[in-house]
């Protein structure tokens, strides 16, 4: 495939990205960028789903793509999920003896075989065909995607955020399936461990796309470099306006001087008037040469500026200010003993003990399905146990990775007012600006938030307020962040002064924000 100076533009018109040229084979490329750079866009255009503004894309091989939805069409049948249906049916119709000689002809006598091998490759093996893909788990779904996937043979794959949802099993499945992939493959993700597999990354930013070979940690280091020569360069061009202002003051003040000395010897009445006229046609032309000289000068390095500021507002990591708590580090946080729940679905969940004293950092671990998030609903007490205690001694705050605690019909004043009651308006807008939701920003809607700045807008609302949490409880908070998002909350994370309790898969993620110990719901 090659897209030649591919352009894409949202509804409205904006540009995501112009003057794309890409050609995709056997490799593996990773698309990177913030959120709303036009990732899944470029997924659109590449599966053919979408036709772009400008440029032309040449397709010469077989391409198969998983979403980030995947199989959560309700009715759709796992069967249609795979792309089997219709062969399993003329299969039943030739053992039935009412198969026609079409069906004689297009039957995929190796279908029921390659269908286990590919169900058994991604841990599904037995999975009834008939059965509902949107009543199985978001990494079930996901694994059975990859299952189409092998079944399709394409020669190009297309993965959306792959490991979202998945367990330490599943997205090491997901890493092993895409290193055994004999084809191509271009994949979006902001997991590092899988962007470690890649062959070359694509940067997707507001300024333009950037190619870079090499895996993840090739491309970390580049932009840590570029980072850093950005922020130079904004310094010496910052430098170069002060220093033509200064040299523009310096001229002007000198020639001021000149023209009070050749004014007090023109007034002496000894000087002839046409060495006066002379003198001062010389002085107005010097001034006007002296006048466009410094503006042309100015211009030059506001120019040097301005460019200088762009490529720092494209590399600049976000910041996210948490404030201090002060949580002492002998503080009792919380006293959970031999909890024991048992959710409506009859599986049991415990005992758990975990006790937390000063600003400790726990991760809960396991398998999907083992309980990790219902023991936050304990510890935050959306759900009571049914043998066991829990207390939790300090103010605390959970966010999952909905951010569940804004509600999508309300402005982000809106909502940091719900949450803050003794807050003022002004409190709101300060605190929401500290977020970077300045101005009119902190007017929109929670429903049209990106996952990074809903998550920025639920940590602005909770953590500003008059009593600010000392434990934060955060189910998967990475999930729907991009890369950029994901280091900014890292960054703060590891910084912060209170306790943690976390759930993530994301082994960079728990390294990052340095998670002390590991618990396995009992």
């Amino acid at each position: 495939m090659t897209l030649s100076g591919v352009a894409a533009r949202t509804p409205d018109g904006r540009t995501l990205f112009d003057n794309l040229t890409l050609s995709l084979g056997r490799e593996r490329t990773g698309v990177v960028g913030r959120n709303g750079t036009g990732k899944t866009t470029l997924l659109d255009l590449i599966a053919g789903d979408r036709s772009p503004a400008e440029g032309h894309i040449a397709r010469t091989g077989s391409i198969a793509r998983l979403r980030q939805d995947a199989g959560a069409v309700p009715g759709q049948t796992v069967a249609a999920v795979l792309g089997v249906e219709a062969a399993q049916a003329r299969l039943a119709r030739i053992v039935a003896g009412e198969g026609s000689a079409d069906d004689l002809a297009e039957a995929d006598w190796t279908l029921e075989t390659r269908l286990a091998e590919a169900l058994a490759a991604v841990g599904l093996i037995g999975l009834s065909m008939n059965r509902e893909a949107a009543t199985l788990s978001g990494g079930e779904r996901t694994r059975l995607e990859l299952a189409a996937l092998e079944l399709a043979g394409a020669e190009l794959i297309l993965l959306d955020e792959p490991t979202n949802h998945l367990d330490a099993g599943g997205r090491a499945l997901v890493a092993e399936r895409l290193s055994s992939w004999p084809g191509g493959a271009v994949v979006v993700s902001h997991d590092r461990a899988l962007l470690r597999q890649m062959d070359r990354i694509v940067e997707l930013s507001p300024l333009g796309i950037t190619i870079h070979g090499g895996n993840y940690d090739l491309y970390a280091e580049r932009k840590a470099v570029e980072r850093a020569a950005a922020e130079r360069d904004l310094a010496v061009a910052e430098s170069a306006v002060a220093r033509t202002a200064a040299e523009a003051q310096r001229r002007a003040e000198s020639k001021a001087r000149r023209d009070r000395a050749g004014r007090k010897k023109g007034m002496k009445g000894d000087m002839p008037k046409m060495l006066r006229d002379f003198r001062a046609e010389t002085a107005e032309n010097s001034a006007g040469h002296d006048a466009r000289l410094a503006a042309r000068q100015a211009a030059e390095v506001e120019q040097t500026l301005i460019a200088a500021r762009e490529r720092v507002e494209r590399v600049r990591r976000m910041t996210l200010p948490l404030p201090a708590t002060g949580l002492a580090a002998g503080k009792r946080v919380l006293m959970m003993d031999k909890a024991v729940i048992e959710p409506a679905n009859g599986v049991r969940i415990g005992p758990v003990t975990l006790h937390l004293t000063g600003p400790e950092r726990v991760a809960i671990t396991g398998p999907n399905g083992s309980g990790k998030t219902t023991v936050l609903d304990l510890i935050a007490g959306r759900a009571a146990p049914s043998s066991g205690t829990v207390e939790c001694s300090v103010p605390l705050a959970l966010l999952d990775q909905h951010a569940g605690v804004l509600r999508d019909d309300e402005t982000l004043i809106e909502a940091w007012q719900r949450l803050n009651p003794d807050g003022t308006r002004n409190d709101a807008q300060a605190a929401l600006a500290r977020f970077l939701f300045r101005n009119a920003e902190a007017h929109k809607r929670v429903d049209t938030l990106s996952g990074g700045e809903r998550l920025r807008a639920a940590l602005a609302c909770v953590m500003t307020g008059t009593r600010p949490p000392q434990l934060l409880v955060l189910d998967e908070p990475t999930n729907h962040l991009d890369l950029d998002a994901v280091e900014a909350v890292e960054a703060a994370l590891a910084a912060w002064d209170g306790a943690l309790v976390v759930v993530s898969h994301d082994r960079d993620f728990l390294a990052a924000i340095r998670i002390e110990r590991e618990v396995r719901p009992g």
